[in-house]
């Protein structure tokens, strides 16, 4: 009965009254995609983890160690490659690497399906001539990302590459270790972006969560209205509290799965977006069955939670409901709530793991929101009282009225603007000067070996055609290139001098400098992912928020214009009750990620972070602005017909 009832309801609205239903179900299917995105983040960066982790070898137990394994970097067009020496220990027969189908033989290269494209684009003294002997090509498994450069080089075990001295410098190379297998650990540098994989998506998952949540509150006046209507006339609790439940999971259940469908159709797109060097497989992208139902089930129970706990004033006092009396102010609790996560933030995040920041931030975050509310009304109470015209006396009296749902129309770009305060003063500046003048190849020598190996180095570019100046400065030899070598000149000498000193790789500044400028570059990247997805957030919020508003108050605006009050007016009353909180509430908001982000930050804030700032807050209000402009001829209907409906 309740769930026939239920639909006869939702029918009965008629076309304006299906609108809300469409918007609540828009809203949740745009939570629904985003929530997946941010939590296939997360499992994506994991896989390139593991994928990775057997170049990351850990040493064996005495007695136990059945290969030696190394590994060192190379570079060619300005791309990094990951070279992994490998050498069966004698007697021994160790399981193949990941994407091979047997241990590599001394002498055998194999190479990654995109470096292996590019030996055979080349010329052989430009790359493949450092790696001869290919005998196949490795497999996804052994791979971080499909683009990734990887050369695995089988060895002797008593070959100079895995016994001489390396530097523990990862720039550099990783010295040989004894190893019992090749399962490895994740590398300090996949840990890293686990890390800030966290982070952000905590910075996108909260307010997805509070978008969520708010969803099931879209029309909720008109649905309040209707539900008093019938606890008058006899509905139990029971009753009115099973058919919101059935009303609310049944439209969030349709959005979550069209939600799951948008972000499947989604995957190709994320897929080439570039990290850590390179795009992603599209299967790290896709959730396991098990989250994917996770959310899915998770989804339409918070909108469920959500549409219930609005429904204590419908259940204890219907009558009031249904005579419009104004709800009882909120608690300054709230803002306690804030001032005692703030203070207590510096402290949180000091010394601690990622998890403890993230926790510290969600509560941050939940805070806001919290406290977002309050401070409505307190504007609606301050803008009421210096009214000096119409427009904004309705203005203040609607906040005031009903701070709640004023708040839902502009936290999305407020929530935004508390990423934007945190990620703006993050803003990585890069390093101070850029590498220029003619390439210099150097290559750390033997102890007591550098005149010897200067002179070999002479002969292999004379050999090749280079032409170079090669001097030993101390235990370095440095090759420095002419003024007009170009990135083929470059790669000629890399190739000439590969193996010039076993287990190391000749290299210019610009590429010791090479990883510090690409995790920059990514971190510049996650932040445009991470205010990309929380201005989808606010876009979509204020425009459906703003359209359901209208909707609630449809009985309102036409009695007001039955009254003689200009279209213009309303309008103008409407643009003021959202862009007064979003200005207080915005820069609040900015202000408080900035307060967040401070623990963390080195050195003074940047141009970047700036210009982020700037263009968030500029970002903001336009999408504001033209989601309240979108709903303008919604409200030009609702006011040309104001008789009363039947719901």
């Amino acid at each position: 009965m309740n769930l026939e009832l239920t639909w006869r309801l939702l029918r009965g609205g008629g076309r304006k009254g299906m609108l809300g239903t469409w918007l609540t179900l828009a809203a949740v299917a745009v939570a629904t995609a985003l929530l997946l995105f941010a939590v296939a983040a997360n499992s994506a960066f994991q896989a390139r983890a593991e994928r990775g982790a057997w170049r990351n070898p850990v040493p064996a137990a005495a007695g136990a160690a059945v290969a030696v394994e190394a590994s060192r970097f190379d570079f060619v067009r300005d791309r990094t490659i990951t070279v992994v020496d490998l050498a069966a220990l004698a007697g021994r027969n160790p399981a193949p690497p990941p994407g091979m189908p047997r241990f590599p033989a001394p002498g055998e290269v194999w190479l990654s399906p995109a470096l292996a494209e590019l030996a055979e684009e080349l010329p052989a003294e430009e790359l493949s001539g450092r790696y001869p002997n290919l005998k196949g090509v490795l497999g996804d498994e052994a791979l971080v990302h499909p683009d990734e450069l990887v050369a695995v080089v089988g060895q002797r075990p008593d070959a100079p590459a895995m016994t001489a001295e390396r530097s523990d410098d990862w720039i550099i190379a990783k010295p040989p270790v004894k190893v019992a297998d090749l399962a490895g650990l994740p590398s300090e540098d996949a840990e890293a972006y686990q890390a800030l994989s966290l982070v952000a998506s905590v910075l996108m998952v909260v307010p997805l969560l509070v978008f969520g949540g708010a969803a099931a509150r879209l029309t909720v006046a008109r649905r309040d209205q209707r539900l008093a209507a019938l606890r008058l006339i006899g509905a139990t609790p029971g009753q009115v509290v099973a058919m919101t439940v059935a009303e609310a999971v049944i439209v969030a259940l349709a959005g979550a799965l069209a939600g799951a469908v948008v972000f499947a159709l989604a995957v190709p797109l994320l897929a080439m977006i570039e990290m850590q060097g390179g795009p992603w497989y599209a299967a790290d992208l896709f959730p396991g069955p098990l989250v994917l139902a996770g959310v899915l089930v998770a989804v339409p129970l918070l909108v469920g939670l959500s549409a219930v706990a609005g429904l204590r004033r419908v259940v204890v006092s219907p009558l009031g409901v249904a005579k419009r009396e104004t709800p009882p102010a909120m608690r300054f609790v709230r803002v306690l709530a804030l001032l005692a996560v703030l203070i207590a933030f510096p402290v949180l995040t000091r010394g601690t793991s990622v998890a403890i920041v993230a926790v510290a931030l969600t509560l941050a975050f939940l805070c806001v929101n919290l406290v977002g509310p309050w401070v409505v009304g307190l504007i609606g109470r301050i803008t009421a009282a210096t009214a000096r015209g119409p427009a904004r006396l309705l203005a203040g009296r609607r906040l005031v009225d009903d701070p709640r749902s004023a708040w839902r129309t502009v936290s999305g770009v407020a929530l935004t603007g508390f990423v934007a305060g945190f990620l703006g003063l993050l803003s990585p500046s890069g390093f101070a000067t850029e590498v220029t003048g003619p390439p210099q190849l150097r290559v750390t020598a033997p102890a007591g070996q550098a005149a010897e190996v200067a002179t070999q180095a002479r002969e292999r570019l004379r050999a090749a055609g280079v032409t170079a100046t090669v001097r030993p400065v101390k235990n370095v030899v440095v090759a420095a290139l002419g003024s007009s070598a170009d990135a083929v000149t470059l790669d000629r000498a890399r190739t000439a001098l590969a193996g010039l000193v076993p287990g190391r790789t000749p290299t210019t500044e610009r590429d010791d400098r090479r990883f510090g400028s690409e995790i920059l570059t990514d971190v510049r990247v996650g932040t445009i992912v991470v205010l990309s997805v929380s201005f989808l957030v606010a876009i979509a919020s204020s425009g459906i928020t703003a359209t359901s508003s209208i909707l609630d108050r449809r009985q309102t605006y036409g009695l007001l214009r039955l009254a003689g009050t200009p279209l213009e007016v309303l309008d103008r009353a409407r643009r003021t009750e959202t862009l007064v909180p979003l200005t207080v509430m915005g820069g609040g908001a900015i202000l408080v990620g900035a307060f967040c982000a401070a623990p963390f930050m080195i050195g003074g804030m940047n141009v970047a972070g700036t210009l982020t700032l700037a263009g968030c807050v500029v970002a903001g209000f336009a999408g504001v602005i033209a989601a309240g402009a979108l709903s303008r001829p919604l409200l030009r209907s609702i006011t040309e017909d104001p008789a009363p409906r039947p719901d």
